[in-house]
């Protein structure tokens, strides 16, 4: 083959290639919001340090037939700012917006949700049924 061939083919692997790991992991898949109280907000890890944490939705699911068990938003936060503001509402009914990608990186945390912002914030005491 000749160099111009090897060139292009090269070329376009890179190219697919930047374009899979893209969309595996920079990609947002979707973005919503989610309420719930405040279980936990960790900052933990190995290697990378990361904020992890979850939110008790209202409402029960049955993941096998018989069982119940609470909705839980698991999610990660990036930005300190946003992270320290969640380590101070434990106690507290949150809506939180996140970002959805499909698959988590070490350096981001665990989880494919990630937090960017709160939304609103109420004392669990003031919640009414």
């Amino acid at each position: 083959m000749n160099k111009r061939i090897v060139s292009v083919i090269t070329i376009i692997i890179i190219a697919v290639l930047i374009g899979v790991v893209y969309y595996r992991y920079f990609f947002v898949f979707g973005d919503g919001t989610k309420a719930g109280a405040m279980n936990y907000f960790v900052h933990k890890g190995y290697l990378f340090k990361t904020y992890e944490g979850r939110l008790i939705q209202t409402g029960l699911r049955a993941p096998a037939q018989g069982a119940i068990q609470s909705n839980e938003f698991k999610f990660s936060v990036t930005d300190t700012k946003v992270a320290d503001s969640l380590s101070r509402y434990s106690g507290y009914y949150l809506t939180l917006h996140y970002k959805e990608y499909n698959h988590a990186l070490p350096w981001r945390g665990v989880s494919a949700f990630v937090v960017d912002s709160i939304i609103a914030k109420t004392p669990i005491n003031s919640v009414q049924p």
